[in-house]
């Protein structure tokens, strides 16, 4: 197979129709380590979302088990891509995204947001270090792929284009990004997750590297010290450089899902798809986490 033959493959393909195979194929043969990286960066960029971000630190799911909740996420969101929305694996792993969705006080607003954060992340990381750019069939297709997935999670006012979806991405980070301690606090543990794949010693250096490739509203968001200019340059060129690499090397002949992933730690000895992710606390209805509500001065359920 030549360099370019599988991209030739996915333009024959209908954007719309073909979508969930489209995708499939990009994620898991053109560019799984780009999209690896940049739905990571995907899900970090939500945390800087006070609303967003508490929740999260409220749950203890990314301070205390952070390992478990990446490795879920990435399972639970990679056995519909690997499957297909109406495989039983693809519809179970749908069924306990919104059964732990369901357990929490989460705004349509917000899941909204997170959606657009999955189309429009992976776009720009790719065309900006990836060994090509995303196809406009690519670019079209992650869309509807997306579409389709808030579809099942019953989101409501889903963009219907790639351009809508990075429109609202856009103004929605623009008027609710902004500091907030217990989300500080999150991505310090994702960050000191990240971290934790590598050796013990080279854990500064990695802190330094992840910064580096962050924007500026999400380092201001975070209220992080950013890196030199002279490092961050240093930093996003060697991802660069990676990506003409590839670009030089055979055709990936496999897929690589994220199972396969060195980071996904939490089960050596395998998974069940339907034990996933967490579990609403038996006899509890409502969300399980408790909100404070400025206006009386106290919490609410």
């Amino acid at each position: 197979m030549k360099r370019f033959e599988r991209l030739g493959q996915i333009r024959r393909l209908d954007p719309v129709a073909d979508a969930p195979e489209i995708y499939r194929l990009s994620t898991a043969f053109e560019f799984p380590w780009d999209y690896t990286r940049a739905l990571e960066l995907a899900l970090y960029r939500t945390y800087a979302v006070p609303s967003i971000g508490r929740l999260l630190a409220r749950t203890a799911e990314l301070t205390e088990r952070t390992q478990k909740r990446y490795d879920d996420t990435a399972l639970l969101l990679d056995t519909v891509v690997e499957h297909g929305f109406a495989t039983e694996e693809g519809r179970t792993a749908i069924r306990r995204i919104n059964q732990m969705h369901r357990s929490y006080d989460i705004g349509d607003d917000d899941l909204r947001y997170v959606l657009c954060t999955f189309v429009v992340v992976p776009r720009r990381w790719i065309d900006t270090y990836g060994w090509r750019r995303l196809s406009r069939h690519e670019v079209m297709a992650a869309a509807e792929y997306y579409r389709t997935l808030g579809w099942h999670m019953g989101i409501p006012d889903i963009p219907k284009t790639y351009e809508e979806f990075e429109t609202l991405l856009d103004s929605y980070e623009q008027e609710h990004f902004g500091w907030d301690e217990q989300s500080r606090t999150v991505s310090d543990a994702t960050l000191d997750l990240m971290a934790s794949w590598y050796p013990r010693p080279l854990a500064p250096l990695l802190r330094t590297t992840t910064l580096a490739l962050l924007d500026e509203p999400l380092l201001r968001a975070f209220r992080y010290t950013p890196p030199s200019a002279a490092t961050t340059s240093f930093v996003r060129q060697a991802v660069r450089a990676r990506g003409r690499l590839v670009r030089l090397l055979p055709p990936r002949r496999s897929p690589h899902f994220a199972r396969q992933n060195r980071e996904i730690k939490g089960y050596p000895d395998g998974y069940r798809v339907a034990e996933l992710g967490t579990r609403p606390i038996p006899g509890l209805r409502g969300c399980p986490v408790r909100h404070h509500d400025a206006s009386a001065g106290g919490t609410v359920d």
